[in-house]
């Protein structure tokens, strides 16, 4: 038989796991944090954007890519090369230069303790500072099952520097394999 004490322990427990069921899913019913973390994952993936003057900036010409997907010494050299970004110029007022990369700095995967930032950087030389997610290790050996018809010619994803375009759950940071809908293919499967 078991102790008054046990029975209670476990009808506390109960009563706060249930009370925590509604944490489980996000405002849109799907799973939320609760429910990946009883996966065994971290969620998200890497912290959500949470600057608007970020998003705004750059979240407005291409995917708002979190800070967390590159290390610091990455973003310095982003931030410091606004005139020619990637084959465009994308210069700010110096205030916002300094105010972004402040920000970026301060998310950068080598700071961040979230999941595939600590995988990213674990996966990184201590001198490595790509320019772009994709050039990393860890990018390149998780999309390397991806064909050419899944990414480059479909036109509904065509790079896969489009995160938001598979990861339906990018934005928030969340890069589960369980979230990924390649347009034309369907749910990911490992």
């Amino acid at each position: 038989m078991k102790s008054k004490s046990s029975v209670a322990s476990m009808v506390l427990l109960s009563a706060a796991l249930l009370g925590m069921s509604s944490a489980a899913f996000s405002a849109d019913n799907k799973p939320g944090f609760l429910s990946r973390m009883f996966d065994g994952e971290k969620a998200p993936g890497v912290a959500p954007v949470k600057n608007p003057q970020y998003l705004e900036e750059c979240g407005s010409c291409h995917f708002p890519y979190q800070p967390g997907l590159l290390p610091a010494r990455s973003w310095k050299k982003v931030m410091s090369g606004l005139e020619d970004h990637f084959g465009e110029n994308a210069e700010l007022p110096p205030e916002d230069v300094k105010n972004i990369t402040d920000y970026m700095l301060k998310n950068a995967a080598d700071h961040a303790d979230y999941k595939r930032s600590k995988r990213i950087m674990s996966s990184l030389r201590a001198d490595d500072a790509p320019l772009r997610i994709s050039e990393t290790p860890y990018f390149i050996e998780k999309h390397n099952e991806l064909s050419r018809a899944m990414v480059q010619d479909n036109p509904k994803v065509r790079s896969v520097s489009r995160c938001g375009a598979c990861h339906t759950m990018a934005e928030t940071g969340s890069f589960s394999e369980s979230e990924i809908q390649i347009p034309g293919f369907g749910a990911w499967e490992d």
